[in-house]
């Protein structure tokens, strides 16, 4: 993918703040202009075709504790070895 020039007005504090996290990690100012172009384009990206996203039927409304111990169990529970 090729690289596009391009003019941006933008905010003297908010460059100040880019210059100094430059400096501070060693890295060119344009990496981070890149890098919020980007998050903004996927960010706001829009999709024609419909998505097939399951729906997950328990019966209920789960609540933030059934999630949370759900969650809890998942990260705590040793996992079987692979065959």
């Amino acid at each position: 993918m090729g690289l596009k020039k391009t003019t941006v007005m933008v905010d003297e504090e908010d460059l100040r703040l880019v210059k100094q996290a430059a400096a501070r990690d060693g890295r060119p100012e344009s990496e981070y202009f890149r890098e919020a172009f980007h998050l903004v384009a996927i960010r706001n990206r829009r999709w024609e075709e419909e998505w097939d996203i399951p729906v997950l039927d328990f019966g209920h409304a789960v609540t933030a504790d059934e999630i949370d111990d759900a969650v809890r169990e998942a990260i705590t529970t040793p996992k079987a070895p692979a065959e």
